[in-house]
């Protein structure tokens, strides 16, 4: 198994080292990207039930989700097509499902 492991790792850092990428600082902001994400649309939930503004917390969330695609786009070389437009479709459904998710009508389907 650990033999898999060793192979796995040397794929990412090959793939690495092809793209002008670093994979930990990759992986690194994806994680952060996420949980930050999470993090401000809980804000922004909260801040729409108190019937506050939200356009900086969306906006945070947005960044948080877009945060390693940004890296990947800006850092990324030798890059396929179809990573581009993964990375695009990627981006175009996540801020259509943030704002969808929003704008839900309270209720079972909004959780």
């Amino acid at each position: 198994m650990m033999h898999y492991f060793v192979i796995f790792k040397d794929w990412i850092i090959s793939l690495g080292e092809k793209h002008d990428v670093n994979p930990l600082l990759l992986g690194s902001l994806y994680f952060i990207g996420k949980l930050m994400m999470i993090i401000f649309i809980g804000v922004t939930i909260k801040k729409l039930k108190e019937k506050k503004p939200v356009i900086l917390t969306m906006l945070l969330a947005a960044i948080g989700y877009s945060l390693p695609y940004t890296y990947l786009i800006i850092y990324g070389r030798n890059l396929s097509i179809w990573v581009y437009v993964f990375v695009g479709v990627m981006l175009v459904f996540g801020g259509f499902t943030i704002w969808k998710k929003l704008n839900a009508k309270p209720g079972v389907d909004a959780i």
